[in-house]
């Protein structure tokens, strides 16, 4: 070999190959003859003991052809379950179900972008509706008709009662309504509505008119919603998300109105307007902390007794410190020590910050869920249309007024439906392939459209069928148990008073519980037998 140039470094003999650091773990370079892992190696293994639908639910996972390399690719008419499954492995973990099934899964306040239901029976029945079937859909839902199916239909597929609700629970009402814009969600979209044409940006005149057509919506949801023919709808703004709840629902006997993410300029603006509101998950927070306290205290208590038992008579323990916290502005004791005017004493705005640390942390974060109730909601409402910075002032979504999604007709609105499409696919049991049949529901599924759907596959799956549900992350805090929750509110009063909201009983029974679902939000739903298990 020829020698190296002068002044260049010798090379070593024998230096390893370098890694990069970029590549991922499982790419690093193999010793020669280490078999490649496949890919189902790398995949999470299926749940132990799990009952068949879930295991033939992680066997979408599998892909059908071993040596064929995964690839990931928007959703199409052509493609299969198991392309879509790919995107289910963050989301659909191992099922951690409750360990007695119950007949009805907890009240879900989150907004869903999709759900994806697979059964062993097929979802022909959705397919292709009828012009009669899809009409009578919506006829159906602009009346509230109650549809009580049986609780097994044996030929799905010619039951128009079961295909004509199908149509019925998948519609909403939206506005505004711009069919080239993508108006949910408005949290973090803005590099997808960045290439879309917004002839308002620039137009203060065109502005005002979307805000003041908005405004009459937004007055027109929240008449319903008091005389409780509404029994909720969602404001999205491109920075929180409000929901309105109807008095009666959540366990509440006032309307309510749950706002998140917020943060200190948006809650001070609410106080200055004269809005009472509270952050229950702040309080939780400190009351937990009060009682871990507590109980710091007493056996403290405790030892300093043991402690004075052993003492002479004359000596006395030391005070504690614990005493001065709660008057942060005493500085009597500066005074004692002669050195009054030489500390410079924290102003009445250094104490205010610093009383409101905790609250300022929160910002942006689930724990800034505010709460508002009663009349103060009415505030609210006239506080949000006034309000500056509802409306971005600059991007993609500058002039855009709010989105208001809403499961019943109102002002302005426009009626709109969820997409729906079914998928085969095969899915290996044991050493041969079964047949595995899906059903795709995207869109914004509101709760009530979540627990109609769940009804009708109740009944046109025999009983049994699994989904995966893609939850819209901001909204998951709104199952937060309310602090003002009433739980011996009275059904026979609810259902009294709320039946011309447009909602089935059944689900009015789910929507009127108490919210159990604290922070988070249902992520994988299970039926077998007629009983549902759930993993949030």
């Amino acid at each position: 070999a020829a020698p190296p140039p002068y002044g260049a470094a010798p090379r070593a003999p024998s230096a390893p190959a370098r890694r990069n650091p970029f590549s991922r773990l499982d790419n690093a370079p193999r010793v020669a003859g280490t078999p490649q892992p496949r890919e189902q190696d790398r995949r999470p293994a299926p749940p132990a003991n799990g009952s068949p639908s879930a295991a033939s639910f992680w066997q979408l996972l599998e892909p059908v052809c071993e040596d064929k390399p995964s690839r990931r690719a928007e959703p199409s008419e052509r493609t299969d379950i198991l392309a879509l499954a790919d995107d289910l492995h963050l989301h659909v973990a191992v099922p951690e179900v409750p360990s007695t099934p119950r007949h009805e899964f907890p009240a879900d306040w989150s907004i869903k972008t999709r759900l994806l239901f697979t059964s062993s029976q097929p979802f022909t029945w959705a397919e292709h509706l009828k012009a009669q079937e899809e009409a009578q859909g919506f006829v159906q839902h602009c009346r509230a008709t109650e549809t009580n199916l049986p609780q097994s239909i044996q030929e799905p597929k010619l039951s128009t009662e079961l295909r004509c609700a199908f149509q019925q629970s998948l519609v909403y009402w939206l506005h505004p309504s711009l069919p080239w814009l993508q108006l949910f969600p408005r949290i973090g979209v803005d590099r997808k509505l960045a290439r879309k044409a917004s002839p308002w940006s620039q137009d203060e005149a065109l502005q005002q008119v979307l805000m003041s057509d908005w405004s009459v919506s937004f007055t027109s949801l929240y008449n319903l919603l008091k005389a409780k023919l509404c029994p909720y709808f969602y404001v999205c703004t491109y920075q929180f998300t409000v929901l309105f709840r109807a008095a009666g629902l959540a366990g509440s006997n006032v309307i309510t109105a749950v706002i998140s993410p917020t943060t200190r300029g948006l809650r001070e603006a609410m106080r200055n307007e004269g809005i009472e509101f509270s952050l229950p998950l702040v309080e939780e927070s400190k009351t937990r902390k009060q009682k871990n306290s507590d109980v710091n205290l007493e056996a403290e208590v405790a030892n300093s007794l043991e402690v004075g038992n052993s003492m002479e008579d004359g000596e006395e323990p030391a005070p504690s410190g614990d005493d001065d916290d709660d008057d942060e502005e005493s500085f009597s004791w500066l005074e004692e020590m002669g050195v009054q005017d030489k500390v410079k004493k924290p102003d009445a705005i250094s104490i205010k910050l610093r009383k409101e640390k905790r609250e300022v942390q929160v910002d942006h974060k689930p724990e800034s869920l505010a709460l508002v109730k009663g009349t103060n909601t009415f505030t609210l409402l006239n506080f949000l249309i006034n309000c500056k910075s509802l409306v971005a002032v600059a991007g993609p979504q500058a002039g855009l007024p709010p989105t208001l999604l809403s499961p019943v007709a109102f002002r302005g609105g426009t009626m709109q439906t969820l997409k729906a499409r079914s998928i085969n696919a095969k899915a290996r049991v044991h050493l041969t392939y079964e047949d595995i049949f899906s059903l795709e529901i995207a869109g914004p599924v509101l709760p009530h459209s979540l627990h109609s759907l769940t009804m009708l596959l109740k009944a046109a799956q025999r009983g049994a069928f699994s989904a995966a549900l893609y939850t819209h992350e901001p909204t998951a805090v709104f199952n937060t148990n309310l602090d003002n929750a009433s739980p011996a509110l009275n059904k026979e009063t609810i259902h009294k008073d709320l039946p011309p909201c447009g909602l089935h009983p059944k689900t009015l029974d789910q929507l009127s519980q108490c919210p159990t679902l604290g922070k988070s939000s249902i992520r994988f739903l299970e039926m077998k037998d007629y009983a549902y298990t759930w993993k949030s």
